[in-house]
């Protein structure tokens, strides 16, 4: 777990959130340095570390409707690090740490990325719908710094580029099921996942073009 002491790192971090965002072309709500230290100083982080004290990766904790829902929030890691399996890593402790913090809460994620996908899929998080997440505006005004916001704000809250994931402790198949479904539907998923990008970005240009013929 990240404390007080890995603040240093929160800099390189948060730069290397933003840039992987725009590498990919997707959007992501940014968060500022002191932030990410906060949640290091809270407890509420994972860091991984190379024996020399280098950065290779980060996620945090995040909770909305007093502790009722949880995100694990900014899964990042370093460049020289990736496709090693590093971010399932992360994900698995970050995952079981929000357990712990908040035993009854329910878990949930927004990705853009298949990726991500088969990693929650494999800890028992389930796509849903945008209405079954939390309704705090507190979390919703965190999207206002992705690319993307003017889409989701469009579609009233109810879907954009990212695919909304939840882990219901209540309610919930086992892993094995989960990451067995997402296998079969892999392909689907990805073709999904182009479409919904293609489909909005046309929609959000055509909605870019009649602003500036009103404005």
């Amino acid at each position: 777990m990240a404390g007080s002491h890995h603040a240093g790192y929160a800099h390189t971090i948060c730069e290397e959130m933003a840039a992987s965002a725009k590498a990919r072309g997707t959007g992501i709500a940014r968060r500022t340095p002191e932030y990410v230290a906060q949640k290091m100083q809270e407890g509420k982080a994972v860091i991984a570390l190379t024996q020399n004290g280098e950065w290779a990766g980060f996620c945090y904790i995040e909770s909305w409707s007093h502790g009722e829902y949880v995100a694990n929030s900014g899964l990042i890691v370093a460049p020289q690090f990736r496709k090693g399996g590093l971010a399932k890593q992360i994900k698995q402790k970050i995952f079981e740490q929000s357990k712990v913090l908040y035993p009854n809460a329910k878990i949930f994620g927004l990705t853009t990325g298949l990726a991500v996908m088969k990693i929650n899929s494999d800890l028992g998080y389930e796509p849903v719908t945008y209405s079954e997440l939390t309704q705090d505006e507190s979390f919703w005004a965190g999207c206002k710094s992705c690319v993307n916001y003017e889409i989701l704000v469009s579609k009233e809250r109810k879907n954009c580029l990212c695919t909304a994931m939840l882990y219901d402790p209540t309610d919930h198949y086992k892993p094995g099921e989960t990451s067995q479904e997402f296998k079969k539907k892999a392909k689907v998923h990805e073709r999904l996942l182009r479409l919904k990008w293609s489909a909005f970005k046309k929609l959000f240009n055509k909605v870019k073009i009649l602003s500036s013929l009103i404005s």
